[in-house]
Protein backbone atom coordinates (compact mmCIF):
# COMPACT_ATOMS: atom_id res chain seq x y z
CA UNK A 1 0.00 0.00 0.00
CA UNK A 2 2.71 2.31 0.92
CA UNK A 3 4.42 1.86 -2.82
CA UNK A 4 0.89 2.42 -4.34
CA UNK A 5 0.86 5.87 -2.11
CA UNK A 6 4.36 6.85 -3.54
CA UNK A 7 4.04 6.30 -6.80
CA UNK A 8 0.24 7.78 -6.87
CA UNK A 9 2.49 10.99 -5.73
CA UNK A 10 5.54 10.78 -7.85
CA UNK A 11 2.89 10.42 -10.78
CA UNK A 12 1.33 13.57 -9.65
CA UNK A 13 4.61 15.30 -8.85
CA UNK A 14 5.62 14.75 -12.52
CA UNK A 15 2.24 15.74 -13.73
CA UNK A 16 2.76 19.67 -11.68
CA UNK A 17 6.75 19.21 -13.33
CA UNK A 18 4.84 19.14 -16.87
CA UNK A 19 1.80 21.64 -16.49
CA UNK A 20 4.23 24.05 -15.27
CA UNK A 21 6.72 23.03 -18.29
CA UNK A 22 3.79 23.95 -20.65
CA UNK A 23 3.16 27.03 -19.00
CA UNK A 24 6.83 28.09 -19.16
CA UNK A 25 7.52 31.05 -20.74
CA UNK A 26 10.46 29.25 -22.74
CA UNK A 27 8.11 27.02 -24.54
CA UNK A 28 6.24 29.79 -26.53
CA UNK A 29 8.45 29.98 -29.54
CA UNK A 30 5.88 31.49 -32.37
CA UNK A 31 3.33 33.95 -32.50
CA UNK A 32 0.14 31.99 -32.07
CA UNK A 33 -3.53 34.10 -33.38
CA UNK A 34 -6.88 32.51 -32.37
CA UNK A 35 -9.96 33.61 -33.86
CA UNK A 36 -12.13 33.84 -30.71
CA UNK A 37 -14.92 35.73 -32.64
CA UNK A 38 -15.35 36.39 -36.29
CA UNK A 39 -16.80 40.08 -37.64
CA UNK A 40 -20.03 39.99 -38.44
CA UNK A 41 -19.07 41.63 -42.07
CA UNK A 42 -15.66 42.41 -43.15
CA UNK A 43 -15.72 44.77 -46.09
CA UNK A 44 -12.26 45.85 -44.83
CA UNK A 45 -9.34 43.64 -43.19
CA UNK A 46 -6.63 45.82 -41.32
CA UNK A 47 -3.46 46.12 -43.59
CA UNK A 48 0.05 47.94 -42.47
CA UNK A 49 -0.33 51.58 -42.33
CA UNK A 50 -3.98 51.44 -41.08
CA UNK A 51 -4.93 53.47 -38.64
CA UNK A 52 -6.36 50.99 -35.74
CA UNK A 53 -8.54 51.55 -32.29
CA UNK A 54 -8.38 48.38 -30.19
CA UNK A 55 -9.79 47.44 -26.51
CA UNK A 56 -7.37 44.84 -24.88
CA UNK A 57 -6.09 42.77 -21.94
CA UNK A 58 -2.97 41.65 -22.00
CA UNK A 59 -1.51 39.13 -19.57
CA UNK A 60 1.50 37.07 -18.71
CA UNK A 61 1.32 33.22 -19.09
CA UNK A 62 0.39 32.90 -15.44
CA UNK A 63 -2.41 34.95 -15.86
CA UNK A 64 -1.70 38.36 -14.19
CA UNK A 65 -3.35 40.71 -15.84
CA UNK A 66 -0.50 43.39 -16.47
CA UNK A 67 -2.89 46.34 -18.44
CA UNK A 68 -6.31 46.78 -19.96
CA UNK A 69 -8.05 48.99 -21.74
CA UNK A 70 -11.17 47.60 -21.03
CA UNK A 71 -13.19 50.00 -18.27
CA UNK A 72 -10.94 53.21 -20.07
CA UNK A 73 -13.17 55.76 -21.75
CA UNK A 74 -10.74 55.41 -25.53
CA UNK A 75 -9.76 52.28 -26.83
CA UNK A 76 -6.08 52.38 -27.64
CA UNK A 77 -5.18 53.68 -31.17
CA UNK A 78 -2.00 53.23 -33.18
CA UNK A 79 -0.93 52.74 -36.72
CA UNK A 80 -0.36 48.81 -37.86
CA UNK A 81 2.85 47.34 -39.58
CA UNK A 82 5.34 50.56 -38.63
CA UNK A 83 6.92 49.59 -34.64
CA UNK A 84 4.39 51.39 -33.02
CA UNK A 85 3.15 48.33 -31.03
CA UNK A 86 5.41 45.57 -30.33
CA UNK A 87 6.06 43.07 -32.84
CA UNK A 88 3.38 40.69 -31.94
CA UNK A 89 0.55 43.00 -32.26
CA UNK A 90 2.21 44.26 -35.66
CA UNK A 91 1.88 40.84 -36.87
CA UNK A 92 -0.87 39.75 -35.36
CA UNK A 93 -3.55 41.56 -36.29
CA UNK A 94 -3.20 41.78 -39.62
CA UNK A 95 -6.51 41.18 -41.19
CA UNK A 96 -8.28 42.01 -38.20
CA UNK A 97 -12.04 43.66 -38.70
CA UNK A 98 -14.24 45.44 -36.86
CA UNK A 99 -15.68 43.69 -34.18
CA UNK A 100 -13.58 40.69 -34.75
CA UNK A 101 -12.08 39.57 -31.63
CA UNK A 102 -8.71 37.21 -31.19
CA UNK A 103 -6.63 36.05 -28.85
CA UNK A 104 -3.02 36.10 -29.23
CA UNK A 105 -0.07 34.27 -27.53
CA UNK A 106 3.16 36.42 -28.34
CA UNK A 107 6.77 35.05 -27.51
CA UNK A 108 9.25 37.23 -25.73
CA UNK A 109 11.14 38.01 -28.77
CA UNK A 110 7.95 39.42 -30.33
CA UNK A 111 6.75 41.06 -27.30
CA UNK A 112 9.33 43.47 -24.71
CA UNK A 113 12.38 40.66 -24.92
CA UNK A 114 15.36 40.60 -22.90
CA UNK A 115 14.16 44.48 -21.71
CA UNK A 116 10.63 43.05 -19.98
CA UNK A 117 8.72 46.54 -19.96
CA UNK A 118 8.30 48.17 -15.98
CA UNK A 119 7.82 46.18 -13.07
CA UNK A 120 4.76 44.24 -14.63
CA UNK A 121 6.53 42.42 -17.52
CA UNK A 122 9.62 40.71 -16.20
CA UNK A 123 12.20 39.82 -18.76
CA UNK A 124 11.82 37.13 -21.74
CA UNK A 125 8.17 37.17 -20.69
CA UNK A 126 5.64 35.41 -23.46
CA UNK A 127 1.96 37.08 -23.36
CA UNK A 128 -1.19 36.91 -23.91
CA UNK A 129 -3.51 39.21 -25.54
CA UNK A 130 -7.15 39.50 -25.70
CA UNK A 131 -8.36 42.05 -28.26
CA UNK A 132 -11.27 43.55 -30.06
CA UNK A 133 -10.82 45.96 -33.18
CA UNK A 134 -13.07 48.87 -32.64
CA UNK A 135 -12.21 50.72 -36.08
CA UNK A 136 -10.17 50.17 -39.56
CA UNK A 137 -9.29 53.43 -41.04
CA UNK A 138 -6.43 54.15 -43.67
CA UNK A 139 -3.36 55.53 -42.15
CA UNK A 140 -1.70 58.79 -43.05
CA UNK A 141 0.28 58.22 -46.60
CA UNK A 142 3.86 57.92 -46.00
CA UNK A 143 6.44 60.25 -46.67
CA UNK A 144 9.21 59.54 -49.58
CA UNK A 145 11.91 61.88 -47.81
CA UNK A 146 14.66 60.85 -50.19
CA UNK A 147 12.51 62.14 -53.22
CA UNK A 148 11.73 65.36 -51.25
CA UNK A 149 15.40 65.96 -50.81
CA UNK A 150 16.54 65.26 -54.08
CA UNK A 151 15.57 68.30 -55.81
CA UNK A 152 17.10 67.45 -59.39
CA UNK A 153 15.68 64.19 -59.58
CA UNK A 154 18.85 62.59 -60.31
CA UNK A 155 18.47 59.50 -57.62
CA UNK A 156 21.18 60.78 -55.74
CA UNK A 157 21.58 62.96 -53.13
CA UNK A 158 24.00 65.81 -52.81
CA UNK A 159 24.95 67.72 -49.60
CA UNK A 160 23.97 70.74 -50.95
CA UNK A 161 20.00 69.16 -51.68
CA UNK A 162 20.81 68.11 -47.95
CA UNK A 163 21.78 71.45 -46.48
CA UNK A 164 18.70 73.04 -48.73
CA UNK A 165 16.10 70.14 -47.58
CA UNK A 166 17.11 71.15 -43.30
CA UNK A 167 16.94 74.97 -44.23
CA UNK A 168 13.42 74.33 -45.59
CA UNK A 169 12.70 72.44 -42.38
CA UNK A 170 13.17 75.07 -40.32
CA UNK A 171 10.23 77.37 -39.00
CA UNK A 172 10.32 80.77 -40.38
CA UNK A 173 12.40 83.60 -38.62
CA UNK A 174 14.76 80.59 -37.42
CA UNK A 175 17.80 80.83 -39.63
CA UNK A 176 20.75 81.96 -38.62
CA UNK A 177 20.39 80.99 -34.84
CA UNK A 178 22.01 78.06 -33.06
CA UNK A 179 25.10 77.67 -35.88
CA UNK A 180 25.17 77.28 -39.23
CA UNK A 181 21.44 78.56 -40.85
CA UNK A 182 20.00 77.51 -37.81
CA UNK A 183 20.55 74.15 -37.88
CA UNK A 184 23.11 72.37 -34.90
CA UNK A 185 26.19 71.27 -36.19
CA UNK A 186 24.20 71.08 -39.81
CA UNK A 187 27.64 70.74 -41.77
CA UNK A 188 28.32 67.63 -39.25
CA UNK A 189 24.66 66.36 -39.90
CA UNK A 190 24.67 66.77 -43.58
CA UNK A 191 28.46 64.67 -43.36
CA UNK A 192 26.12 62.07 -41.57
CA UNK A 193 23.19 61.92 -44.24
CA UNK A 194 26.09 61.43 -46.87
CA UNK A 195 27.89 58.74 -45.63
CA UNK A 196 24.25 56.82 -45.04
CA UNK A 197 23.57 57.12 -48.70
CA UNK A 198 26.87 55.71 -49.47
CA UNK A 199 26.61 52.79 -47.74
Amino acid sequence: MMKVKLLLTLAVAAAAVVATASADDTQVTELVVKTVKAAPNCDRPAAKGDMLAMHYTGRLLDGTQFDSSVGRAEPFRFQLGIGQVIKGWDQGLLGICVGEQRHLTIPAALAYGEAGAGDSIPANAALTFDVECVSVEAGPAPVNVFSEIDANNDAQISREEVSDYLRKQLPAGHEGVDGLDGVPDQDKLVEEVSQLHTL
